[in-house]
């Protein structure tokens, strides 16, 4: 063989390599190994958090990565993941999909796609009553505390640009610093701050939450770059799960009455994959 067909060969063996890597298809693969990994945090509730009696990770992502991976009839596995490792995570392919109170936002969308927006809610501060602050504002120049790798920091940041933001792994360990206080304010999804404010019994006379929201932050699944299959599975599970009534009764059981939460109605339905720019 000839110098210029070496040369052939190996441009077409590198096209080959490169092609078969940009079109891989995640879905066949996770069909063929029978399992599913998907990422979570394990540690908001009640999205995804260690129940106290089972030990097990339980929430509302939890019953929508059930319901995806029974859509497929295959296992499924849960990976717990901190708030900054979700999509390194993702894109490293150590997890399939992930189930993580994941923001969708344009930033993002360079590195994940996003499946059908599954939660709506808003970013709040909950404030140490002895701070005597009542209002986002009044956070100029003091500590505030929150997770790393999740978008309250840029939003706090954006809103307060004083504020001297502090990060930490896990939100929990965050909204302990409040109580110990290291901080005079904490920020986190309005629900984990319903749920963290729920917990806190009677001291709950010592903490405020702001009534403001910074943002209104839609939550997603995320899915790596590049896989239209995977993606058009989970979307028509998620689907599925509205048409059928089974969504809202998801919401509610995680949300409702006979939750820490005890919202009233369900403000969104899952329908749409689009944010605003």
């Amino acid at each position: 063989m000839n110098l210029r067909n070496h040369l052939l060969v190996g441009l077409l063996a590198l096209v080959t390599l490169v092609g078969g890597t940009a079109y891989a298809d995640q879905l066949a693969d996770i069909k063929k190994k029978g399992e599913i990994v998907v990422g979570v945090l394990g540690t908001d509730e009640p999205n995804s958090f260690v129940d106290p009696k089972t030990r097990e990770i339980v929430g509302y992502d939890v019953d929508l990565a059930k319901a995806i991976a029974r859509k497929l009839g295959i296992k499924l596995t849960l990976k717990q993941l901190a708030v900054a490792a979700r999509i390194p995570e993702l894109e490293q392919g150590r997890v399939d999909l992930l189930a993580a109170s994941l923001t969708h936002n344009k930033e993002r969308e360079a590195k994940v796609d996003f499946s059908l927006t599954t939660f709506v809610t808003g970013q709040k501060v909950i404030v140490r009553k002895d701070s005597n602050v009542t209002a986002v504002p009044q956070l100029a120049g003091k500590k505030v505390l929150t997770v790393k790798g999740g978008t309250q920091e840029p939003n706090l940041r954006k809103a307060v640009p004083t504020a001297e933001v502090v990060t930490f792994e896990t939100t929990g360990q965050a909204f302990v610093a409040l109580q110990q206080g290291k901080g005079v304010g904490y920020v986190n999804d309005e629900v984990s701050i319903l749920a963290d404010y729920a917990k806190l019994g009677p001291a709950q006379k010592d903490f405020v939450i702001l009534p403001e929201n910074l943002s209104i932050e839609p939550l997603a699944l995320g899915i790596r770059k590049g896989e239209p299959a995977l993606k058009k599975v989970v979307d028509d599970t998620l689907r599925e799960l509205e048409k059928s009534g089974e969504a809202e009764k998801l919401f509610f059981k995680w949300y409702g009455n006979d939750s820490k939460i005890k919202f009233q109605a369900r403000p969104f339905k899952i329908e749409s994959d689009k944010v605003d720019s």
